[in-house]
């Protein structure tokens, strides 16, 4: 699959890695819905303008079922089918496992596992109807290595790599295929909130010693859409960290 003229919907599309995403379809030739809770900057959304192709913004909560199902009407009704899906978005509500609480196990399990199925399942009920279409989930290394302070987010980074690889299987009696990216510490928002010590120590185990960058999980993003061969597998785009 190439993505010029196709549909992708991308969740969590205002920054960070979603942004980057977006900025590498857009600039491969599709048309791009954007996802998420609060409206994207209007600058990005000018960033991301190229005459023919449409830059959709959509705002709204993952992990709410009724717009999952609204979502995939919204989109199909303008344009006719939904080529590709990214589902990006996530939270953490990091703490030490022996004092979370109930609610920020609960939250972050809700958003970042259940908030993936709930926008998935309509999109791929029209896939496979289509019997064509691309998925394409962002875990985490630590879904697959575990983290100190992260038991909620291990948790629900986890489920979806075992999501997709059950989504690979039934999508592929039909052409759909279903991959998930497992990026390492990305530079972004998320990892700017850490100390200079934090970051140091992450940097020491990381086998690169530097950062990743948004667009290079971007790029593999790209890579696992246009490669008709792959399905089921876990990419870790982590500089070595796992």
């Amino acid at each position: 699959m190439q993505l010029a003229d196709k549909v992708a919907i991308i969740t969590g599309g205002s920054r960070g890695i979603g942004a980057a995403i977006a900025q590498r379809f857009v600039d491969a030739g599709a048309n791009v819905v954007l996802v998420a809770r609060h409206a994207p900057d209007a600058e990005f959304l000018e960033s991301l303008q190229r005459p023919g192709q449409e830059v959709v913004p959509i705002v709204g909560a993952i992990d709410d079922p009724d717009f999952g199902r609204a979502l995939a009407d919204q989109v199909n009704e303008r344009f006719g089918r939904i080529d590709i899906l990214v589902n990006n978005a996530g939270i953490t509500r990091d703490m030490l496992a022996m004092r979370m609480t109930p609610d920020q196990f609960d939250e972050v399990v809700r958003v970042n596992l259940n908030g993936t199925f709930y926008i998935t399942q309509p999109i791929f009920k029209r896939m496979l109807k289509a019997r064509t279409g691309v998925i394409v989930n962002v875990t985490s290394v630590v879904g697959i290595t575990g983290n100190i302070g992260q038991a909620n987010y291990a948790a629900s980074k986890a489920g979806i790599i075992g999501l997709t690889k059950t989504l690979a299987q039934e999508g592929a009696l039909r052409g759909v295929r279903v991959n998930a990216l497992a990026p390492g510490m990305i530079d972004t928002a998320m990892t700017e909130v850490l100390s200079a010590a934090a970051q140091q120590a992450i940097l020491e185990r990381i086998a690169l010693k530097r950062l990743g960058a948004p667009d290079e999980v971007a790029h593999a993003a790209q890579f696992l859409i246009e490669n008709d061969y792959i399905t089921g597998q876990v990419v870790t785009v982590d500089g070595g960290l796992s």
